[in-house]
């Protein structure tokens, strides 16, 4: 690898451009627009076709998208009869500006204008390359001869649109802007502002492209806060936003951009386009929304917006990528799982008026997540907390303190064994046969209370392997009396250490639930008795707390 080769073939502009930096976020919600249509769809694999463009471009509609780059109509055939689909069928809404990307050339100026027949409003994206390898290397031009391309265009759309029945918005991109020298690159946009004469009621978009990520964001910011305080008629332009991710900092290269003057960002759902994509407007978006500002697009419902998208693109959204990926709020680690429950709780009671919850930038039911599928995930790395939230989450057992770091050990001990993260129903399947009415050796068979006062004597029938043994025993509580009698008459020492019941709805009817602990030679043991009677559910978590003794005495 030689780093030798390589240079900084980026352009510093002069003068004082660090006003951004004073800004300490981005407070209202920049023009979107998305280039999904054209720029995204022209870096797959297998373009789309007729049929899946109007159903992409319906789901745009439906996040909120104002205006939309519907395609290069000169470009192809399918381009070009998309938008005839669009403006003949009358599927634009009236709210939304359709955009269409045409280079500073007379013949596809001339098609492009045609492709348009009929629209009632539009932006017309002109662009020529302007960057020092592009004149040097490809077009072979000067710089003056760049100039004089980008005017001619300019000029012959302007007499295109005199005679367009629809209102048009003039773009204009110095393609390859991070190339190009800011002092030229200023000298070109004005040229062709002189042109397109922007004003109060007929502004021109001027589009500063990350066309290749050259430099770190805090350059492009220089940049393009340069052009935003140099620019002729700044009032009357939309300075856009076109980050490419080349160096993987498209959305700081955007948000940078913006408080340095940008007006505007286009980019494309979950960042695809070519090489390693464009920005990712959901991020974007969602970037405003984790700081309480409207971003103005909809994504509430993000598994169908990814289920739309992975099927009109067959392209795949990646895991870990922001806010909607499949683990971006999974939580395995035991320490993060447990923060997160203690979070939930804490939010639960009132006591947060904000969002705030340990581990979890925004709340995921806010784009369609589910605590219990997305967040808790129960692998080898998991501990007490994540385990018992789902359990009580998803299936509404109470598990008690006490209980969480042995549950927590038993359930990832599975994991570990099996190389594998645990489902919902498989954690449930396991605190079953770990804990739940547990009967070998010994089994409830029936069994009877006297009361006197507070103090309660029992007959107990239990199975106790092949015998049937009737036993006898009395004490302070159903619970003590039962226990007194298995000491008593099978010869189990023990202490009885702890004990919770509650009630567990399930449809309509309730199952009681206990939770029972004893201690031998100073090991705490749990189990667990689940029955509609809560007098059979204690007696049941008492033997499967002995059940389960002499298992571990077993082994």
């Amino acid at each position: 690898m030689d780093f030798t080769k390589y240079k900084r073939g980026y352009f510093m502009p002069a003068g004082d451009n660090f006003d951004w930096v004073k800004r300490e976020y981005i407070d209202k919600a920049p023009i979107w627009c998305s280039v999904d249509l054209r720029d995204g769809n022209q870096a797959l694999i297998t373009p789309m076709n007729l049929e899946q463009k109007l159903e992409f471009f319906k789901v745009l509609c439906e996040i909120g998208f104002k205006e939309i780059e519907v395609g290069f109509p000169a470009a192809s055939q399918t381009e070009y009869d998309f938008l005839r689909t669009l403006i003949e069928n009358d599927l634009i809404p009236d709210d939304v500006t359709i955009q269409v990307l045409t280079q500073a050339r007379p013949h596809i100026i001339d098609k492009t204008f045609d492709s348009l027949r009929g629209a009632k409003k539009v932006i017309c994206h002109l662009y020529n390359s302007t960057s020092l390898a592009q004149r040097e290397q490809v077009f072979k031009k000067s710089k003056q001869e760049i100039i004089d391309l980008a005017v001619s265009g300019a000029e012959y759309a302007v007499q295109k649109a005199k005679n367009f029945d629809g209102k048009v918005t003039f773009e204009y991109s110095p393609e390859s802007f991070t190339g190009t020298e800011p002092d030229y690159a200023l000298q070109v946009v004005n040229s062709v502002l002189e042109v397109f004469k922007p004003s109060k009621g007929n502004k021109v978009i001027i589009n500063l492209p990350v066309t290749v990520e050259l430099s770190m964001p805090h350059i492009y910011a220089n940049q393009v806060e340069y052009m935003s305080k140099n620019i002729n008629d700044r009032e009357n332009v939309v300075i856009s936003l076109h980050p490419h991710n080349d160096r993987g900092t498209a959305i700081a290269d955007g948000e940078l951009g913006l408080l340095a003057g940008g007006d505007r960002i286009e980019g494309t759902l979950f960042g695809n386009g070519e090489r390693t994509g464009n920005g990712d407007l959901i991020t974007f978006a969602m970037n405003l929304y984790s700081h309480g500002v409207d971003p103005k697009l909809n994504f509430e419902n993000m598994p169908k917006i990814i289920k739309l998208y992975e099927k009109l693109t067959q392209m795949k959204v990646p895991p870990r990528q922001p806010y909607v990926g499949e683990l971006v709020y999974a939580a395995f680690s035991g320490s993060h799982q447990d923060a997160i429950a203690k979070g939930m709780a804490y939010r639960a009671n009132g006591n947060d008026k904000y969002w705030n919850v340990p581990y979890l930038a925004i709340d995921p039911q806010d784009v369609g997540k589910e605590y219990m599928a997305d967040v808790i995930r129960i692998n080898s790395q998991s501990g007490k907390g994540g385990v018992s939230y789902l359990l009580e989450s998803a299936f509404g057992y109470e598990i008690p303190i006490g209980m969480r770091e042995e549950l927590g050990y038993t359930v990832k001990g599975f994991s570990d064994n099996l190389h594998k993260e645990l489902q919902n129903d498989e954690v449930l399947a396991i605190f079953r046969n770990e804990y739940i009415n547990l009967d070998n050796p010994i089994k409830l068979n029936e069994y009877s209370f006297n009361r006197d006062n507070n103090y309660y004597s029992v007959l107990l029938e239990v199975q106790n392997g092949d015998t049937t043994v009737k036993l006898k025993g009395s004490g302070n509580g159903m619970l003590d009396s039962v226990s007194n009698a298995i000491k008593n008459c099978l010869g189990y020492h023990y202490i009885l250490t702890d004990y919770k019941e509650h009630a567990k709805e399930v449809g309509s009817n309730s199952l009681a639930i206990s939770y029972v602990s004893i201690t031998i030679n100073g090991k705490k043991i749990w189990g667990v008795g689940e029955d509609e009677d809560i007098a059979s559910s204690s007696i049941k978590a008492l033997l499967s707390a002995i059940n389960r003794s002499n298992k571990e005495a077993s082994v």
